[in-house]
């Protein structure tokens, strides 16, 4: 047997990620990188030869929670096409499902993003960021595509996904989280900044009749003779 042929079989980052994503859902938000790496099957030196450091690893574990947190916000599509209210308790419904699915991965991120804005230190994640960056290019895309002024609309997408964190931490923190008071409470102050967008932007939007439906009638109006 050749060295080559005992060398052990190289280990992911995405296999990592899923280790630690493990490690977290069973033992809870504090855990250390030894946890992961054991968890992995590895050493931690081999460990960081597929990570920088701890920054890196916390940014691909928040990488991969922002996604799948992103993806339970619905298509581009879902806000305009159904009543507002109806689209917003649908994709905070789906949003709950998933961050109950892994609790403590919210929890490790949410620690991780308090220990950066409190001193800058490295090994941090900010998961507002990630979360609001994404969000951003949705509500741009979904602006364009109607035509409305998008103009400050990354404000619009930090405030709710900034209210959207906050209010999941203090969620979690019942002894039996449920969905539906969360999404109650999170939809009227989410809606609340949605409505208040557009009524900058000259749009009075019903929570209850799809916005497609608003702006189709706005502008039927204003085509219309004598109206400016």
């Amino acid at each position: 047997m050749t060295r080559s042929s005992r060398r052990p079989p190289p280990v992911t980052r995405d296999a990592i990620v899923e280790a630690a994503i493990r490690v977290l859902d069973r033992d809870g938000p504090r855990v250390s990188m030894d946890a992961f790496a054991a968890e992995a099957g590895i050493t931690k030196p081999r460990l960081y030869r597929q990570f920088i450091d701890k920054s890196d690893l916390y940014s691909a574990i928040g990488n991969r929670f922002a996604d799948s947190a992103f993806a339970a916000t619905g298509t581009d599509l879902t806000l305009l096409l159904q009543p507002p209210r109806e689209a917003i308790a649908q994709a905070l419904t789906d949003y709950a499902t998933a961050i109950l699915a892994h609790p403590d991965v919210f929890r490790f991120l949410a620690q991780a993003q308090a220990g950066a804005n409190r001193d800058g230190a490295t090994g941090q994640y900010d998961l507002s960021s990630a979360v609001a960056e994404r969000f951003t290019k949705r509500a741009r895309a979904v602006a364009d595509s109607i035509p409305l002024d998008a103009d400050g609309i990354d404000y619009l997408a930090r405030a709710i996904v900034g209210v959207m964190i906050a209010l999941t931490d203090l969620w979690l923190t019942d002894a039996e989280p449920e969905s539906g008071e969360f999404v109650r409470r999170a939809g009227e102050l989410v809606w609340g900044m949605i409505d208040a967008f557009l009524r900058g932007r000259g749009v009075e939007a019903a929570p209850d009749v799809p916005i497609f439906v608003t702006l189709a009638a706005l502008n039927a109006d204003q085509d219309e003779p004598g109206v400016s």
